[in-house]
């Protein structure tokens, strides 16, 4: 079991001063940055267009643990990852934070800028496991070299040149609470979402994103209702009415992920259990702090699964 640290889309100064390597009077300290795991709690599939992609609704928040991406001026990009799941994650030109590196540079140095980076990241999140985890680490990584090379593109400039590489990466970027559609471009702000205990579960199997889309049945169903709502009351009861189209078939693919909503929801305290993403993690929320905890415990160490207890991450 992991209980989950506080984490913030933020970019920080750590270390000493090193040789300025850039030449040009850019940062020479190390820069950390977190990457919070994202959340779908609702995500509805409206569409999907004629180029493969598919068209969603979702409502995103983000929680207080995830990885965290430490990066420091060098002639030439490199990445090494660390932390519990760095083992079974590449640091080859194909890791979503070279891709994001890459993208960036070429976008505001041209093919041949000679900006650089040493990249150390910390994978704390399970990979592929629908909270985010490669998206969340390449939005670190935009925004920690846009600070590093003093880059002075807009969050809308990373915006754009993010989305190639996920649809998730946009919403990333800043880590808050938005609703999400489009692809994942459109990303629209929230009434102010109430602090609600999390727990996420991972069961630790592999689920490929294309074949729970794939196995979607329906491709075309109806979008959120407006968001609305008061108080804790009223936002649980607003989750209640919405759904996660992708569950369904997720839990066809992995018969596990009903195994795991149903052992959340037998926990003390449970207020909602839901898959996030296109799994297999899923997510309940709990109506305390301690309650979260001890149903985190409890599922670590009867099903072996791996389990944090974790808060929304606070905006402000």
């Amino acid at each position: 079991m992991q209980i989950g640290r506080t984490a913030a889309a933020s970019v920080s100064l750590t270390g000493c001063e090193s040789l300025d390597v850039m030449g040009s009077g850019a940062y020479t300290t190390t820069l950390t940055v977190d990457a919070p795991a994202k959340v779908n709690l609702a995500l509805h599939i409206t569409g999907q267009r004629c180029d493969g992609y598919h068209e969603l609704d979702s409502l995103v928040v983000f929680c207080t643990v995830g990885d965290q991406l430490k990066v420091k001026p060098a002639h030439g990009l490199s990445l090494s990852v660390a932390g519990p799941f760095g083992a079974v994650l590449s640091s080859h030109d194909d890791n979503l934070v070279l891709r994001a590196a890459h993208a960036l540079r070429h976008h505001c140095f041209g093919k041949d800028g000679g900006s650089g980076a040493v990249m150390n990241l910390v994978k704390n999140l399970p990979v592929a496991g629908g909270i985010g985890g490669g998206s969340a680490d390449a939005a670190a990584a935009f925004r920690a070299l846009n600070a590093l090379w003093r880059t002075g593109a807009s969050e809308r400039d990373l915006e754009h040149i993010a989305l190639p590489l996920g649809a998730d990466v946009p919403v990333c970027l800043a880590s808050i609470p938005r609703r999400m559609s489009g692809i994942g471009e459109v990303l629209a702000p929230l009434p102010p979402v109430p602090p609600v205990p999390m727990v996420l579960v991972n069961p630790g199997v592999p689920l490929p994103t294309a074949k729970v889309f794939q196995a979607l049945d329906v491709k075309s169903n109806p979008g959120l209702p407006e968001p609305a709502w008061g108080d804790h009351d009223g936002f649980l009861a607003y989750l209640s009415s919405c759904r996660n189209d992708l569950e369904a078939p997720a839990c066809r693919l992995a018969p596990v992920i009903p195994e795991m909503l149903s052992a959340l929801r037998s926990n003390t305290g449970c207020l909602l259990a839901r898959m996030s993403g296109s799994g297999p993690t899923v997510f309940g929320l709990f109506s305390s702090h301690e309650k979260a905890r001890k149903a985190a415990g409890t599922l670590h160490d009867e099903m072996g699964w791996w389990t944090v207890a974790t808060d929304l991450l606070k905006t402000a």
